[in-house]
Order: structure tokens, then sequence, then C-alpha cells
């Protein structure tokens, strides 16, 4: 499929960050961005999703040492660890009990892991959502604005999966290939769902498929969302949106506008980005029950400060 409307010219998509700007919207200390369509109404709603009671991951397992640095601590007996001195003297009565505990380093924003982005995450001419200045992302102590601190109750809404590879009845999409907005109204319309307001999208473009078969594949080509979607996200009053690469199609076809998707969405929209999900389990749970819309819950650690989070989206049935 191609895409059946006039794609927006470089000019259009710069526009963008005018036209489609959620700035002062919510209030000029607004944090949340596109968040807000998540009302507790919305909420409601999707817990009425929930028809089967079945779990499935959205995200990748983080590998060691390849995503990760770990380092394991093992201790037996804990009655005989350095320091245990000092310990109360019943600390000392009990010899069975013993520990594992870990420090972990993680770089999660990138290609692999599964994460969220925050508002803050992307700067556009030196500015963040709500025409915050990118001053405020200190190095010593991380972000004082749209960190992802302010989702800190959770992201929990309706999710609607759009298998954008199975509407082109392709196993998959192939790097470069984007997705347009005939593509998303084409996947609702097989899969008998509609995007409402306040909803999560996640675009599956087959990458998952591809990364179980072959692993990952290096370069920055890949299939993704075309900024011609942007437009449409906003219509719909989308409060998310993930997808199973990290989110705009490269090359962008913009010589000026890199990742026109991460821009626009997070500085103009403050619209949440979920990069590199795993949609694959997602996408055969759906199949299988004849449902294509789910609770979506994300719950993002509350690192101070920072740009985002791994995490963990479950879609329950």
């Amino acid at each position: 499929m191609t895409a059946e409307r006039p794609l927006p010219t470089q000019d259009d998509v710069l526009g963008y960050f005018d036209t489609l700007s959620n700035w002062g919207r919510w209030g000029d200390d607004d944090e949340l961005g596109a968040l807000n369509h998540i009302t507790d109404d919305v909420r409601l709603a999707a817990a009425r999703a929930v028809r089967h009671g079945r779990s499935v991951s959205c995200a990748w397992e983080v590998a060691v040492p390849e995503d990760m640095e770990r380092s394991t601590t093992t201790c037996p007996c804990a009655a005989d660890m350095p320091g245990a001195e000092h310990m109360p003297e019943h600390f000392h009565n009990d010899r069975r009990w013993g520990f594992s505990n870990e420090r972990l380093g993680i770089l999660f924003h990138g290609n692999t892991i599964t994460h969220l982005d925050s508002p803050c995450h992307i700067f556009w001419n030196g500015t963040m959502y709500n025409g915050r200045s990118h001053s405020l992302v200190d190095a010593a102590t991380g972000s004082a604005w749209a960190a992802v601190t302010a989702a800190a109750n959770g992201i929990v809404t309706r999710g609607v999966l759009l298998d954008i590879a199975g509407v082109r009845d392709v196993p998959w999409l192939e790097p470069g290939q984007g997705v347009f907005p005939d593509d998303l109204e084409e996947a609702e319309r097989r899969q008998g769902v509609r995007v409402r307001p306040g909803d999560a999208v996640l675009l599956r473009t087959g990458y998952g498929r591809v990364r179980h078969e072959a692993g990952e594949t290096g370069g920055f080509t890949q299939a993704g969302w075309h900024a011609s979607c942007l437009p449409w996200l906003h219509e719909r009053g989308v409060a998310l949106i993930g997808a199973d690469t990290p989110q705009d199609v490269q090359p962008s076809g913009y010589e000026d506008v890199l990742m026109p998707v991460h821009a626009v969405s997070l500085v103009a929209m403050g619209l949440w980005l979920l990069d590199n999900c795993d949609l694959e389990a997602c996408a055969a749970t759906a199949a299988e029950l004849g449902q294509w819309d789910f609770q979506l819950a994300v719950a993002p650690v509350r690192f101070a400060g920072t740009s985002g989070s791994p995490v963990n989206p479950i879609a329950t049935f």
C-alpha cells in the first residue's frame, strides 16, 4: 500500500510545531501533555476492554551484557558478611538466610530496550514542551521540567494495536518503509476497531518478528510512523504512541527534519512515546481472540529528572 493522500512537504512538517501544538492547552504549568486525554472515564473504559483476563508483555528482555552492565553480589550466609560484627546481636542468630543483590548500569534510549520517552527527551530550537528552555536540564540533577516522574501515577488506558504488516499482507515492513494515515484507517477497518480520544496506539511493523528470527539489525534505516500521521494522531486525541521500532521511519524523507515524529510529538504535542516494543505476542493474542483493543498499563520507574524509563508495558485482553 502507498499513501493515497498527498504527503506533507517539509514546510508542512515544520508548520506542525505550530498547528499541532498543545502548548498552554492544559495550562502553562502542564507537563503531562497528551496524557491529559486519559481521563477517569477513559480509564474506566479501558477496564471494560478486559474481556478474557489474559495479559501479555509488550517489552523485550534486557540482555546481559549486551544491553545492561550488571554486577551481582551473593552472600550464602548473611551473618558472615563483612560488617556483620557491627549488626545487632539477633542478626547473628539466624545463620540460614542469605541474599543476592545487583548493581545495574543501563542506557535505555536507543534502538533495543523497550522504554518510555517523556517530553524533556527532545529539544527543538533549544525548547521543550510547553515552551520551556533546554537549560532546565542539568547534567548533575537532570530535568526540572517534563521528566518521566510527571507520569508517576502510571499510564493506564485503552490500547489499540494496529497491525500494519498484517494489513499489507507481509511478514514485516522493509527498512525505510513508512506507515501512513491510510494504513491506520485500513487497519481499523480490517480489525473492527476505532481509535478514540485517550487511547494508546501501538504500531506493528513486524520488526519484532525479524528480531526474534534473525536478531537485532544494525544501521539507521527502519520502518515506522511517517510524519503524515501526526495530524491524524492529534485529531484523534491519542494520548500515547508506541511501535516495534524507535517510532520514526528512517530516512524520514525530510532533509532538515531528522526525526519529525519524535520532535513534533514530544516538543509540540506533548505526546509520550513507547520505543522498541515487542508486539509479536500482543498481535498473536489479538488475532486469536479477535480483539484488537485492551487495557494497557505502563508504569515508569520514578527516576528523578530523567527523560524516560525502561518499562514493561502490559496488555490485558
